[in-house]
Parts: structure tokens; sequence; C-alpha cells
């Protein structure tokens, strides 16, 4: 079966102003799509993206808020597809971990999907189609000692991924794609050059090619649905 055209397609990439955000929403521009920038405070980042991409509208919100969601929806309309990327990452001793600890992450990393994911679904299920994928982490698969709080938010997003794919069926496909080591400004750090060691690729990975899972998602048969494609090198494999 061949891939669906992207073209004129009205699609919402949360988190986009930056990093993984911008390689997806660069992405989906080239290939044709009407695609909509969310960001948070990286506003000159937005504006710029957004002059590159023709223009393409942005909006803020604070999607740690149910009521900015809604407001976001209400301000983008109906759309054809939706990547929740927007997401936070903090390192901390599971016994220092505080309940604000716990909500600034999970605020953003799980209900932020959520509500995103319900309320763009509430006008894909009216047209009888529409795409959904989740970024989650290899941080979800993983365990890692001082991320606990961040490892059980993207754990979360797999896992709800399958849920929302089954309550949705047959008119929403929603997926997942897991990011390995796909660094940065921060690229040099140890820990994540650490993982790059480990990595049976030999290499980081690039956002153009956490785009490659995304668009393919995006484009291909919804019968392909619950799934997820995990974009690290094999880092996960041992």
């Amino acid at each position: 079966m061949p891939m669906e055209s992207l073209a004129g397609k009205r699609i919402l990439v949360t988190g986009a102003a930056r990093r993984i955000g911008k390689a997806i929403v660069t992405r989906l521009h080239q290939q044709g799509a009407q695609v909509l920038i969310h960001y948070g405070n990286s506003r000159a980042e937005a504006e710029a993206l957004s002059r590159a991409c023709d223009n393409a509208p942005s909006f803020s919100a604070d999607l740690s808020r149910v009521s900015e969601i809604e407001r976001l929806f209400a301000e983008t309309g109906p759309l054809d597809g939706l990547v929740n990327n927007a997401a936070r990452f903090t390192r901390i001793n599971p016994l220092e971990v505080t309940e604000a600890d716990w909500d600034f992450i999970h605020s953003t990393n799980l209900k932020a999907y959520f509500f995103c994911a319900q309320q763009a679904a509430r006008g894909m299920m009216a047209r009888g189609e529409g795409r959904i994928v989740n970024i989650s982490s290899i941080g979800g698969i993983e365990a890692w000692p001082d991320y606990a709080h961040y490892c059980a938010s993207k754990a979360g997003v797999i896992h709800m991924t399958k849920a929302l794919a089954r309550a949705w069926a047959p008119s929403i496909s929603v997926n997942s794609v897991a990011p390995g080591a796909i660094p940065f400004e921060e690229a040099n750090t140890a820990p994540l050059l650490a993982l790059r060691d480990k990595t049976p690729a030999g290499r980081f990975g690039t956002g153009d090619e956490v785009a490659d899972a995304v668009v393919f998602y995006l484009s291909a048969s919804r019968f392909i649905t619950g799934q997820l494609t995990i974009v690290d090198g094999g880092l996960t494999l041992a």
C-alpha cells in the first residue's frame, strides 16, 4: 500500500521550537504539510522556525495546564495529525524527589500528552480519521536510577499509546517513537559520550532520524497502530 501524502495536512507539533521538535517541523514542512508550531517559552526560536517554514502559524501554551491545552486546540482548529513532543527532563536521586519534582515532569511528559491527544481526537473522530504520534524515550524502556520520575513518565506514554490506539480505532492511529541518544548542544558531555560508546551504530542519532519515524507513522496505513519504534542505533538491544 502506498504511503499517504502529507501535502496540505494540518499537523500540530508540541514543543516544536527547538531540538527534536524543530527537526520534525522542518521535515513535515518539506513534505508539504501545513505545520502548526507549539512552543512554551522559546518564542524567538519558534518565530525563526515559523519564518523558515513559510510563516507557519505558531502558538504559545503552558501544556501543564489543561485549560491552556483547551485554549490551544480552540486556536488551532481541526487537525489531521498531532505530534506530542513537548517534554521535561531532570536528574534527581529518587530519595530526593519531591511532589513538585514529580508533578513538574509528569504534568508535561504524560498528563499533557493525554489531554492534547484527547483534544485532537475529538475533532478527528468527528471527521472519521486522524493520526497521533507520541514521542516517548528509551528512558521509558530502560531503568535509569537517577531519572526514575522521568522514566515513569515515558513508560506511561508508551503504554498510554497502546490504550488510546485501542480506544480510537479504526478512525485514528496512535503510535509512539522512542529516541535514544540524540544530543544537540550538550553532545560532548560525559554521560552522552558514554551512551554513544555503548551504541552499536557507533554514533549519536539525529533529529532527522527521529523525524523519519514520525513521518512514517503520519503517512502509513492506519492499520499500523499501537506500535513503538525505537530510534536508538541499537542501544537497547543488550
